[in-house]
């Protein structure tokens, strides 16, 4: 199931969170409190993915995405991705994108499945360095 995040959900997604490359606790914070929207994917009601996305009247912008490592391959990311789109166009927003390292086969294959193209990249984005790889799609 996805449902939009409660504060109560704050430690759960914090144990997610940490097991992304580079999290960011104060990200998840503040989203949860919003204006960010959160989605939560869940099993037996708790928690076991979530992504955030950023967005004003043009466009959105996932911020964050991530799956439990024993949950994946059981298509949570691609039903959140699919509730922020549904949200997002609802809120009149025409495009999404999102950034992505480019050795992160896993999701890049995803994102190019439902219609995210490169659109640039960006340098030194990650704290190692290394460049990040814009994706967008139309909405």
């Amino acid at each position: 199931m996805i449902r939009l995040a409660r504060s109560d959900d704050r430690d759960a997604l914090r144990e997610i969170q940490n097991t992304l490359r580079e999290p960011n606790p104060a990200l998840l914070v503040y989203a949860i409190n919003g204006p960010p929207v959160v989605f939560v994917s869940t099993a037996d009601d708790a928690p076991v993915g979530y992504l955030v996305a950023f967005y004003d009247d043009e466009a959105g912008y996932v911020a964050e995405i991530a799956v439990a490592p024993e949950r994946r391959r059981e298509g949570r990311a691609r039903r959140l991705l699919g509730a922020a789109f549904d949200h997002l166009r609802d809120a009149g927003c025409a495009r999404m994108r999102l950034s992505v390292h480019p050795e992160n086969d896993a999701a890049r294959s995803l994102y190019g499945s439902i219609g995210f193209a490169e659109v640039g990249r960006e340098d030194d984005y990650y704290d190692d360095g290394s460049e990040a790889i814009t994706m967008a799609r139309d909405l």
